[in-house]
């Protein structure tokens, strides 16, 4: 085969994977959106705080083509959900949202891309299940939570009061961000990276067509 055959067939190939890998990319997005509107509340947190499965699609494409495939996704779900939606927030709800998703997926999908075990997998969720706990835990005690009251016309004292209805004991900032936010997004750290375990291996070449996981 001449250099130029050669050449030809590289860049084929190479746009055929960029086409498919932007293919993937709106797929899971999709996938996502649709995931968003499926929301489970739990009984022990106030009412505003259900998990949904969105952000294993979003996990399942970064582990897959990549973190930055990761965050596109993560970016095109929280901005099709705001087209379909709408905000009460002035797009901070969302700003907020889209940066705890990447908390998760980054270094999950990082951790993963360096070694691409199970292993690697578990300890990459594990990283982005912390980091999502933190950056959730700051963003809302110093962004969402405000954003929220001036939204629905509402002190801060009475969101408070929606998390100690549910558990006495919480009777303050400090204490809901311990006893209801972080253990929301723990739980649902936990629950997406399960469903990603689960599913990855089975899904992965799907994504990325022949090539292996």
């Amino acid at each position: 085969m001449s250099t130029i055959t050669k050449t030809k067939s590289r860049e084929k190939s190479s746009s055929t994977f960029n086409i498919r890998s932007l293919t993937m990319i709106g797929m899971l997005s999709a996938i996502a959106v649709v995931l968003m509107l499926f929301e489970i509340p739990l009984g022990f947190l106030p009412s505003f705080y259900k998990i949904d499965l969105s952000e294993v699609p979003v996990l399942i494409g970064s582990f897959a083509l990549g973190p930055v495939a990761g965050i596109l996704i993560e970016l095109i779900k929280i901005l099709s959900n705001l087209l379909i939606d709408g905000t009460e927030t002035a797009g901070i709800g969302e700003l907020a949202n889209f940066l705890i998703g990447c908390a998760l997926v980054i270094p999950s999908s990082m951790i993963y891309f360096k070694k691409k075990t199970r292993k690697s997998a578990v300890l990459g969720l594990t990283a982005g299940t912390l980091l999502l706990i933190v950056t959730g835990s700051l963003l809302n005690a110093y962004l969402l939570l405000p954003t929220y009251a001036v939204a629905f016309h509402m002190p801060i004292d009475g969101l408070i009061a929606m998390g100690t209805a549910v558990n006495p004991a919480i009777n303050s900032m400090t204490t809901f961000i311990l006893l209801a936010v972080a253990p929301f997004n723990l739980i649902k750290g936990i629950v997406v990276s399960v469903i990603t375990i689960l599913l990855y291996k089975k899904l992965s070449p799907i994504i990325k067509g022949n090539h292996t996981a």
